[in-house]
C-alpha cells in the first residue's frame, strides 16, 4: 500500500508582549484593523475636547457660578453642595443620626460573617425585621430626646440607598412567595399569584408609585395615614417583587424533575424540599437575573420624584435651581450619574464574584 509523506507546517510563533497582544486582539483580520482604526479616530475626536472641558480648563474651587470659567466645567458645585448630594435637605446638625444608623447596621451584620455562628438564618430574619424600625426611629426622631426630621427632608444618596435596600430586601421574599404560588397545584392560589404578577408587570413603576401615593391612603381608616416615603417603599417593593417572582420561577423550572422526586423519596415535606434542595439550586442558577433586577430597582428609585421626594437625581436637579449655580446642570447630572454607576457596577462585580464562588457556570 502506497504511503505519502506529509510536510509538517512550521509551528505558529506568537510574539509576546504588547505588540503580540495587539496583533491578536486588534489587528488579527482586516476587519478588526479597520474597526480598531475607526474607534481610534472617534476617540481622538471626542476625548480631547471632553478632557479640556472637564479637567484641564475646569474649575474645582469656585464658590458660585460667577467664579466659574466660561466654556468649561465648574466642579466647585459638587464641593459646595456635596453634603446635599449625600443627605439631601436633612439638617446638618442631625447628621450624627445617619452615622449612628450606619454603625448599628454594620454591627448588626457582623455576626452574619462569623462562620461558626449558630442559627444564622434566624438571626438574619430577626435583623431584617427589627433594624428598619430602629433605623426609622433614629432617622426620623421624635420624643423628648431628638427633634423630628420629616421624611420630605430626607434625600440624596441617603434616600436612594434607603429605598433601594428596603426594596431589595422586601422584594426577595415577595418574589419567592409569588413564584411558589404561581407553580402551586392549588387553582385559586395560582390564579391570584398569576393575576397579581401580570397586573403589576403590565404597568410602569410610575403608575404604581402614583397609585401608592394617591390610592393607598383610601384603604386606611379615617384619620390614619402614612407618609410619602412609606408609600414609596411599599410601591417599589411590590413592583420589584413581581419581577423577582418571574426570575425565581425561571430558576425553579430549570431544576430537573429528578430533584423533586429525590426529595419525595427522602420523605421530605414540600417546605423541607423547597428549603433544603430546590430553592438553593434554583437561586444559584438565577443569580445574574436577580442582580439585574436589583440594579434595575436601584436606578428606578429616581421615579420617586413624582411623590415629592428628592433622591440622588432629584437633589441634583434641585441644586441647580439655586441662583448660585444656575446654568451648571451638566456637572450636577454627571456627578449624580457617576454615583449611580458606581453602585450598579459594584453590584455587578459582586454578582460575578458570587457566581465564581458558587460555580454557577458548571465549569469542569
Amino acid at each position: 500500500m502506497a504511503t505519502e509523506s506529509l510536510t509538517l507546517a512550521p509551528p505558529v510563533i506568537e510574539r509576546p508582549g504588547p505588540i503580540g497582544w495587539m496583533r491578536r486582539h486588534l489587528f488579527a483580520t482586516p476587519f478588526d484593523a479597520a474597526l480598531t482604526a475607526l474607534i481610534a479616530l472617534i476617540l481622538v475626536w471626542v476625548v480631547p475636547p471632553l478632557l479640556r472641558w472637564g479637567v484641564l480648563d475646569a474649575s474645582f474651587t469656585a464658590l458660585n457660578r460667577d467664579q466659574c470659567p466660561v466654556g468649561a466645567a465648574c466642579w466647585g458645585l459638587v464641593r459646595d453642595r456635596f453634603h446635599q448630594y449625600l443627605f439631601g435637605l436633612y439638617p446638618i446638625s442631625q447628621y450624627w443620626r445617619i452615622g449612628l444608623g450606619i454603625v448599628l447596621l454594620f454591627v448588626g451584620l457582623a455576626p452574619l460573617f462569623v462562620k461558626s455562628m449558630p442559627r444564622k438564618a434566624l438571626y438574619g430574619v430577626g435583623l431584617m425585621v427589627v433594624y428598619p424600625f430602629v433605623a426609622a426611629w433614629i432617622f426620623e426622631g421624635g420624643g423628648p430626646i431628638q427633634p423630628v426630621v420629616e421624611t420630605p427632608l430626607w434625600g440624596g444618596l441617603f434616600l436612594t440607598l434607603i429605598i433601594a435596600i428596603v426594596g431589595i430586601v422586601a422584594s426577595f421574599p415577595i418574589g419567592i412567595a409569588l413564584a411558589l404560588g404561581r407553580r402551586s397545584t392549588m387553582p385559586v392560589l395560582k390564579a391570584l399569584c398569576v393575576a397579581f404578577i401580570e397586573l403589576v408587570r403590565g404597568v410602569p413603576l410610575v403608575t404604581v408609585l402614583f397609585m401608592a401615593s394617591v390610592m393607598l391612603p383610601l384603604f386606611f381608616p379615617p384619620g390614619w395615614t402614612i407618609d410619602k416615603l412609606t408609600r414609596a417603599l411599599i410601591g417599589v417593593s411590590v413592583f420589584s417583587g413581581a419581577y423577582m417572582a418571574e426570575v425565581i420561577r425561571g430558576g425553579l423550572q430549570a431544576i430537573p424533575k429528578g430533584q423533586y422526586e429525590a426529595a419525595n423519596a427522602l420523605g421530605l415535606s414540600y417546605w423541607q424540599s423547597m428549603r433544603l434542595i430546590i430553592l438553593p439550586q434554583a437561586l444559584r442558577l438565577v443569580i445574574p437575573g436577580i442582580v439585574n433586577s436589583f440594579i434595575s430597582l436601584f436606578k428606578d428609585t429616581t421615579l420617586v420624584f413624582i411623590m415629592g421626594l428628592y433622591d440622588l437625581l432629584g437633589i441634583a436637579r434641585l441644586i441647580v435651581t439655586n441662583k448660585d449655580w444656575l446654568g451648571h446642570d451638566v456637572e450636577s447630572y454627571i456627578f449624580a450619574g457617576f454615583g449611580f454607576w458606581t453602585f450598579c457596577f459594584a453590584m455587578s462585580r459582586f454578582s460575578q464574584r458570587l457566581e465564581r464562588k458558587l460555580h454557577t457556570g458548571h465549569k469542569h
